[in-house]
Order: C-alpha cells, then structure tokens, then sequence
C-alpha cells in the first residue's frame, strides 16, 4: 500500500458519484490502516459518521477470525467469532454478534451521517444477509457507503451493488476523489 501522508486533502467537487465506494482488496489482505485514514479524514472535515472499524481481537490475532468491530458513533466493541478452543480449525462467525453490530450502526443513523463505513462485504453478505439491509436502508436514507471487498466475493458483490457501486483499489488519492465527489 503506499504511504498514506501523502495523500491530497478531500475536498467536495461533484454530485453525481456512485453512492458506494468498493474498496475491493486480496483476500485475507484486509486494508485496515486505509478504513482508519477515510474515518480520519471525513472526521478532520468535521463529517459525521456511522459504520464500524475492525480491529483484532487480540495480540496475535488471526486476522481473518478473530475480530471485533468497533461502532464509529458509540464506539461499542462487538466479537464477532466465537470462541472455539485452541484446537479448532477455522472460524465460526456469531451471526447473532453480527446482527447486534448492524442495529447498532443503524442506531447511528439519527446523527443522519454523511457516510456510512463497513468493514467488508464477506461470506454473509455473498449470502444476502449480514449488513446487506443497513446498506440498503442507508442508500434509502441518502447516506453513501464504503466497504470493502475481499476479491473471493467480486461476483456476489456485484450482483448485489449493480450500478450504485462503483470499485475502488487501495489507492488513497481515487479514494480520496471518490470521497470528495459525495459531495
């Protein structure tokens, strides 16, 4: 990824950007410090926002399971795997966690957020469940989304975004002028 400080300032510039931002990234290559650079930016421009952050659950976390998410508005942590034990394979999502998560982020949007962050479109959403309704009640309410996109669900995701969506690599300066362009 290159260095985020070297990125232009976000500045409005048009009105007719696609309402959500893909930022479509390698499989298990999250892009975390970019979802924290957008959240500092559109906060540094005084923007409310609604959504969550991931982070690991813990030092020398796998960063593919173990994660919890943390409200922007309420700043409430969520896990969201269950714990397994030391001898499971693979990871077991709390689709009940995931679901706490996406009504509080939809609690955020009485501060009408000026745009809605989720960390990825993943295995639930391919599925149509998970955070595909506060996606479209977002898009109802005006507020324009940014997600990221794991390259394992493209197809999934495209079939679900159609023409709202336009896709974005990790390139700070295309995300900063998509940004700018919501105006």
């Amino acid at each position: 990824m290159c260095a985020l400080h070297s990125a232009r300032a976000i500045e409005p510039v048009r009105d007719d950007a696609p309402k959500i931002g893909a930022i479509v990234y390698e499989n298990d290559k999250y892009p975390d410090e970019l979802f924290k650079w957008i959240v500092g930016q559109c906060r540094a421009r005084g923007l409310a926002l609604a959504g969550v952050l991931q982070f690991p659950a813990f030092e020398g976390a796998d960063p593919s399971c173990d994660v919890v998410l943390e409200d922007i508005v309420s700043g409430r942590r969520t896990v969201l795997f269950d714990d397994r034990g030391p001898g499971a394979k693979g990871c077991r999502l709390d689709v009940g966690a995931l679901l706490e998560a996406a009504m509080e982020i939809e609690r955020g949007f009485e501060t009408n957020p000026s745009l809605l962050v989720l960390n990825k479109f993943g295995k639930i959403e391919a599925e149509g469940g998970g955070m595909c309704g506060v996606i479209a009640r977002a898009l109802e309410r005006g507020i324009p989304v940014v997600i990221g996109v794991p390259a394992r669900n493209l197809e999934a995701w495209r079939n679900f975004a159609d023409e709202f969506a336009i896709e974005l690599p990790g390139d700070i300066d295309q995300i900063g002028r998509w940004l700018a362009g919501l105006g």
